[in-house]
């Protein structure tokens, strides 16, 4: 009887076939950084502008020509003379302020409607998104009236309130998004362990949950420190201390005349310390992704 002997190399399976993948072109890449760049100028010519503004002599302001022919510093250092610290620290008093009473108000109603379904949860949650659609020159008068009637001592009081009310929602719906997209199982595995609800909390859910603090943060900081209207109302008669930045610059703007050197000035002042907050957090935000998720 014979066998038959299988020849292995026609028995042995073909290797796979590797597909070939082509890397994007160079090209590509190229032309998309281009438009990239292009876009960020046109973003960041306004801001170029103004500083160059605030460097210009008041005898070029009405020159065509785009670079100044000499840089005048005067309007950085004379500035300060006309007490512009003053303002600058009222503003970050009532910045500062309305940012740490949002978050010290938002951040348990967040977490609490977050982990408890109780009635009226979604009739509550309606309720606050819909105080985002009410503009605060609708309810400017009845806002004046409503602090007169306080009689607050002071003007940044007031504004404190007003700025952490009309951020409140919006830090509440940001804080419950993030809160609710984190397993509950990790607090209940550290409760195991012989930690408290709080401390679970503050180890666990807080950490992870800090990119939305750091949303809430900074759109409440820039929505106070930029408010103008409801400013220039509760100031009225105000001291100079008491009045933030956006009124003071906006008194550069006379009736017959405008102080375009201290206008532009004060504003590339008043947007460095929103930058610096930018710097500061940035990096904070990708390290709370994932930190407290590992025991």
């Amino acid at each position: 009887m014979s066998t038959v002997v299988a020849d292995p190399i026609a028995v042995a399976p073909s290797a796979p076939r590797r597909s070939a993948r082509r890397a994007p072109g160079s090209g590509r890449r190229i032309i998309l950084a281009l438009v990239a760049y292009v876009i960020a100028m046109i973003f960041l010519l306004p801001y170029v502008e103004m500083v160059l503004s605030a460097l210009r002599p008041p005898k070029e302001l009405l020159a065509r020509g785009y670079l100044p022919h000499h840089f005048d510093w005067s309007n950085f250092t004379s500035i300060w003379k006309t007490g512009f610290g003053k303002n600058l620290g009222a503003s970050l008093k009532i910045a500062g302020g309305s940012t740490l009473l949002v978050l010290l108000v938002a951040t348990p109603a967040a977490y609490y409607t977050a982990r408890h379904r109780f009635r009226g949860r979604t009739v509550f949650l309606l309720l606050v998104l819909a105080t985002q659609m009410f503009q605060p020159a609708a309810m400017l008068v009845g806002v004046q009236r409503e602090f007169i009637e306080f009689d607050l001592p002071s003007p940044i009081i007031s504004l404190i309130l007003v700025n952490a009310g009309f951020n409140l929602a919006f830090a509440v719906w940001i804080l419950n998004a993030y809160f609710s997209s984190i397993p509950a199982e990790l607090e209940e595995a550290a409760m195991v362990d012989g930690t408290s609800r709080l401390g679970a909390l503050a180890r666990i859910t807080l950490p992870l949950a800090w990119p939305g603090l750091v949303t809430a943060l900074i759109f409440t900081f820039i929505g106070a420190w930029n408010e103008l209207l409801v400013a220039l109302t509760l100031t009225l008669g105000a001291t100079q201390s008491q009045r933030p930045i956006t009124v003071e610059i906006n008194n550069y703007i006379g009736q017959y005349s405008i102080d375009w050197g201290h206008l532009f000035a004060g504003s590339v002042i008043a947007t460095l310390p929103v930058i610096a907050l930018f710097a500061m957090i940035e990096g904070k935000v990708v390290g709370g992704l994932t930190a407290g998720s590992v025991k």
